[in-house]
């Protein structure tokens, strides 16, 4: 069954820095090689729909052990990535800067592989707000070829 993309990413231009490194690690306390998002690229008006980008470099951590030989992105930063622009989305609604954590991560599939070299463009999408909690859908992407889908829950800690 084919995947439909949460945004047309066609529309958007990925290399715009709606939101910068700095200003994501006021909202995000990740840092070093737990950051999992360089920059947000698109955020609606309504705060509600978010495009963020993570470039893939092959002198990552964990380039030599996973796997050796034909290093692939690990789909738990792939997820991590997934919570972390979700939780972007939720600071730039709430104008919050409580910590946010990852509670869960519901129906994920993995449908492609990310290795060195690659732009992995994040797309979260809103389904709940409220004051100490967040539902988002979330979506991966290199190019146009669709890598991962999840559903992201976060609540504030």
């Amino acid at each position: 069954m084919p995947i439909e993309p949460l945004i047309d990413l066609s529309t958007i231009d990925l290399t715009n820095i709606t939101i910068s490194a700095d200003d994501i690690g006021k909202m995000n306390p990740q840092a070093g090689d737990m950051r999992q998002l360089d920059y947000v690229c698109y955020l609606n008006e309504t705060k509600t729909t978010a495009a963020g980008v993570r470039d893939i470099k092959d002198d990552e951590f964990w380039v030599d052990g996973h796997i050796p030989g034909r290093p692939l992105f690990p789909g738990v930063l792939m997820i991590e990535a997934a919570a972390q622009i979700s939780s972007v989305l939720y600071h730039v609604k709430s104008d919050s800067n409580h910590f946010m954590g990852f509670t869960r991560c519901d129906n994920c599939s993995f449908r492609g592989q990310v290795v060195p070299g690659d732009t992995l463009t994040l797309v979260s999408v809103e389904r709940k707000f409220q004051r100490r909690r967040f539902v988002c859908d979330a979506q991966g992407f290199v190019g146009d070829k669709f890598i991962f889908e999840v559903q992201i829950t976060g609540m504030m800690m």
